[in-house]
């Protein structure tokens, strides 16, 4: 297991610096196709060549092989990987610093991306167990059709329509009935400050149904597929009770696609949380990415693109060490 870590820990080295070499020549590209983005944060109007220079040379855009198409700029490359390495994701437009943006922006995404994956994980696992254990039968259907519905559903008609039934419709009616607060703040119509974590249940249940569909299907069919398997028949030959067939030699080996599949989701979730932090106007990443687009401030989009990407590569990190945890089979010797 430790020579396993360790050698999938050199292997990120270079995934994770080709990564942000494409991230930086996608957006040298930019600017030498479309120029310089400083002017387009004047729109029409026509400020002074010395004022545009002077901000140019202010967020380092002033280097020659910007205007060389093609030029991956492997200098401010390297100047990009020491800043990071040190904190330093810049400034925005309005020389307010990037970092302390995300840092004030994050805690909101992580909360809720950490709601949304327990919901898809603890839901969707039993609810594919069960429809795997009962094949074609009441429960087997009633999964897959109601999966069905939430995977068809697209995320922006499902966040509207659960705020009009559940924040608007149930939450008004919630707040003429003696409950606790925690609970109105629950099935509210948008973020509330004073119940930071009962306000993102809703939100996090939007945001994690359409992987939740996902990962009930994936476990019913893997656990379909692994209780027809040999090990499994030879575990019952030998006696052992259902419980422990199924959980232990079955299920374990049925949740490696799930594992993956949960892994890899960490980082869509954080990525598309831009829909479901607008319709509920939550303070988050997606609502600091929403602005930042249409203020046009590169910098801003560019470090909340660094920064999910890497969490999708330690996510998916995390993935390839559980393998080895799940499956002892996986060796890499």
């Amino acid at each position: 297991m430790g020579r396993y870590t360790a050698r999938r820990l050199l292997q990120f080295i270079p995934v994770i610096l080709g990564t942000l070499f494409l991230l930086h020549y996608l957006q040298t590209l930019s600017f030498q196709i479309n120029g310089n983005p400083i002017r387009a944060l004047f729109g029409d109007r026509q400020p002074p060549q010395e004022t545009i220079d002077n901000i140019t040379r202010a967020y380092g855009l002033d280097d020659p092989c910007l205007e060389q198409p093609g030029n991956p700029c492997l200098g401010m490359f390297v100047d990009r990987l020491k800043n990071l390495a040190t904190g330093n994701f810049g400034q925005d437009f309005n020389g307010r610093d990037v970092l302390t943006l995300i840092v004030e922006a994050l805690p909101f995404t992580l909360k809720m991306t950490f709601l949304a994956v327990v919901f898809e994980a603890v839901i969707g696992i039993v609810a594919g167990v069960l429809a795997g254990l009962r094949k074609d039968k009441l429960t087997d259907n009633v999964v897959r059709i109601s999966t069905t519905l939430v995977i068809s559903v697209p995320i922006f008609v499902l966040g509207v329509l659960v705020q009009i039934f559940l924040g608007l419709y149930f939450g008004n009616w919630l707040k003429t009935r003696e409950v606790p607060d925690a609970l109105k703040a629950t099935f509210s119509v948008a973020y509330q400050e004073d119940y930071p974590w009962a306000s993102l249940v809703i939100p996090a249940f939007v945001l994690g149904a359409l992987s939740l569909g996902f990962i009930a299907r994936l476990t019913r069919t893997s656990l379909i597929e692994s209780l027809r398997s040999d090990y499994v028949r030879t575990a019952r030959a030998k006696g052992l009770k259902q419980s422990r067939v199924v959980g232990v030699h079955a299920l374990r080996n049925s949740l490696i696609p799930v594992v993956t599949f949960i892994g890899i989701d960490i980082g869509a979730l954080m990525g598309g949380a831009l829909i479901t932090e607008g319709i509920f106007n939550i303070p988050g990443i997606g609502g600091l990415t929403f602005r930042s687009i249409r203020n046009g401030e590169t910098p801003v989009i560019l470090a909340v693109v660094t920064l999910l990407t890497l969490v999708f590569l330690v996510a998916s990190l995390l993935v390839d060490l559980l393998y080895a945890v799940l499956d002892p089979r996986i060796r890499y010797e």
